[in-house]
């Protein structure tokens, strides 16, 4: 059905080979005081993704021997909603970043090198990763940022053009206050002298905490050569401490994957306007009109339109299809050349097949709709079986819940079904059955013939219409 798709991910990870024994430890323990939110902060999601899925992601990208992730603030919350297969570790104390990693040691192998990560650093990508991962080698690696304005950033200390040192932004003096060269805290280190180190770190700072950075300084004691690595662009290390930030990243990010869409020959009528949260496959000659939202895995096949403000979710839609502007659609399939909208809505397990219309203010759920059927209006289907080239009028209900159950509604092929229709399940209407308007069907209906359910129809001369008292 799809002759040439793409797969765009939403979080544009790259299959890169192997490191020889590599641990990644992801730190996630920190409440986000200025999030003002009862949600863990790596819990706040981008993309679709909360934070800390899209960085285990990546993290598993490079192929690593272990993941370990340290939690603690909302660590429940966080292990319920994220499933992923790595070593969790808790963090009962927050005491810095140095006891966070600490924590995770015995998990650790004292082998190649260990890859320091953020939940709450959503936007690095495997690439940077694997480049510092190289550099580094058995030294030290660390991802630098320059920044215009480095205010609450550890600098780069620097002799003679070497790393020597990291000093947090409310230990230094005025004059490393200048420094733009910046820490983003993402380090590669050698596995077999993190124990030493950790155990080394002294906590006679400013915040009375434990810094990892504080390793750099223990490194170049011991010889070892720090290797900074600048960050391509600063939003692939930036990390997130409250609701601007985060929204800032999805800009950014939803702006890549617009991009990444249009180089692959989807059109978007405005990328500005435009959301993916999750990721697509797509045929050729797809078109996506303004304010499309695409949550899930998403399947498009060749020459489908999106009208605008349509919102979709896990569902595949075959060539030719239309999608009228406002229509909702969630874990359904619909066929090729198919009409769906506008304002129509498609529920869970819902089957459209080709060249079905599914027309303004229709509901569809956990039903199969066969080849050339149509429901153009104001209409509900719910727990229908409904076979080829069949018409439903307008204002037809199947009546499927007695309070307690759900039941079936079963509709032939060449059926019509009149307007204003109460099937109520369970009921079969046979091939090339009608139905009569304003009827309330209640038993099965033979095939081929008329049906007809209707009240006599009676008019009273005497009747008086009630009014109101004249004040």
């Amino acid at each position: 059905m799809f002759r040439s798709p793409f797969l765009v991910q939403s979080s544009f990870l790259i299959c890169l080979m192997s490191t020889p024994e590599l641990n990644i430890v992801i730190l996630a323990a920190g409440k986000g005081t200025r999030m003002y939110s009862a949600l863990p902060k790596v819990l706040h999601r981008i993309g679709g993704q909360t934070m800390l899925e899209r960085v285990i992601a990546t993290a598993q990208s490079l192929k690593p021997q272990r993941i370990s992730v340290v939690i603690g603030h909302g660590k429940e919350l966080v292990q319920q909603q994220v499933k992923a297969d790595v070593q969790w570790v808790e963090q009962n104390q927050q005491l810095g970043t140095g006891h966070a990693v600490k924590t995770a040691l015995p998990y650790l192998s004292h082998q190649g090198q260990t890859l320091i990560l953020y939940g709450d650093v959503p936007l690095i990508d495997a690439e940077t990763l694997q480049q510092l991962c190289q550099t580094a080698g058995d030294q030290i690696a660390l991802l630098t940022d320059v920044l215009p304005d480095p205010k609450g950033y550890g600098r780069i200390i620097r002799q003679q053009d070497k790393v020597v040192a990291i000093v947090e932004e409310k230990d230094a003096t005025a004059a490393q206050k200048t420094i733009t060269e910046t820490n983003t805290g993402i380090f590669v280190l050698p596995s077999h002298k993190l124990a030493s180190w950790l155990n080394a770190l002294q906590n006679n700072n400013a915040q009375q905490e434990y810094y990892l950075t504080d390793l750099i300084a223990l490194a170049h004691q011991d010889g070892i050569e720090i290797r900074p690595v600048p960050v391509r662009a600063s939003y692939l290390a930036a990390g997130v401490n409250n609701k601007i930030q985060l929204a800032q990243l999805e800009r950014i990010l939803q702006q890549q994957q617009a991009q990444t869409l249009l180089k692959a020959g989807v059109t978007l009528l405005d990328p500005a306007r435009f959301d993916l949260r999750g990721h697509i496959i797509h045929g050729r000659d797809v078109s996506i009109d303004i304010n499309v939202i695409l949550e899930g895995t998403i399947t498009l096949g060749d020459n489908v339109t999106i009208g605008a403000h349509c919102v979709i979710k896990n569902a595949t839609i075959g060539s030719g299809t239309t999608i009228a502007p406002y229509s909702h659609l969630e874990n359904c399939t619909i066929g090729q050349n198919a009409h769906i909208g506008p304002f129509a809505r498609l529920r869970p397990d819902t089957d459209i097949g080709d060249q079905v219309h599914i027309g303004n203010f229709v509901e569809v759920k956990n039903s199969i709709i066969g080849t050339g059927s149509k429901a153009n209006h104001l209409t509900y289907l719910g727990d229908a079986r409904i076979g080829q080239y069949s018409n439903i009028g307008a204002g037809t209900i199947t009546c499927n819940y007695d309070g307690v159950h759900k039941h079936p509604t079963t509709i032939g092929d060449h059926v019509r079904i009149g307007s204003g229709n109460m099937l109520v399940a369970p009921v079969q209407i046979g091939d090339k059955a009608t139905t009569g308007a304003g009827s309330t069907i209640s038993k099965n209906c033979p095939p081929g013939q008329l049906t007809l359910a209707r009240s006599r129809q009676v008019t009273l001369p005497n009747w008086i219409r009630p009014e109101k008292d004249k004040k």
